[in-house]
């Protein structure tokens, strides 16, 4: 398979992926995602619910139809994974029993998976390789 081919697959995989967990937010899903929500948060856990549904929504539609722009989407969906992983280390360190993850060892294990997530988008949507590049060019150029 060649790579243009696999970053296809993995870029609508992912866009899928968050579409679905997008709507998961909004609709079915909405109490498991309320847990993941740290209490310092100064905003109504059902809106951070709810807003970041639809932020994932949101990203994950653009994933699968904005390709003309998909480095910038694959930087704005790596800062997303960013943004929301002190949700994940909050369910870790509070003990918070949510999908299925009903032990420290199970939230641990899951802590490790966002950095695989930010490195998907950065591969999948060409950004880190348009990144590369550009560093490169400049390179030559100096």
């Amino acid at each position: 398979m060649t790579k243009s081919i696999s970053r296809t697959i993995g870029r609508l995989v992912l866009g899928a992926f968050l579409v679905f967990a997008g709507l998961s937010h909004l609709f079915w899903a909405r109490e498991t995602f309320a847990a993941q929500v740290p209490e310092w948060v100064p905003l109504s856990t059902d809106f951070v619910v709810l807003a970041s549904g639809v932020v994932e929504i949101v990203l994950g539609l653009a994933l699968l139809f904005w390709t003309a722009r998909a480095p910038l989407v694959g930087w704005v969906v790596a800062a997303f994974f960013v943004a929301v992983f002190p949700g994940n280390i909050s369910q870790f360190v509070t003990h918070t029993d949510a999908f299925g993850l009903d032990s420290d060892t199970a939230r641990g294990i899951r802590l490790l998976f966002q950095p695989l997530l930010i490195v998907w988008a950065l591969w999948c949507t060409g950004a880190w390789a348009q990144w590369r590049a550009s560093r490169q060019e400049r390179n030559r150029r100096q």
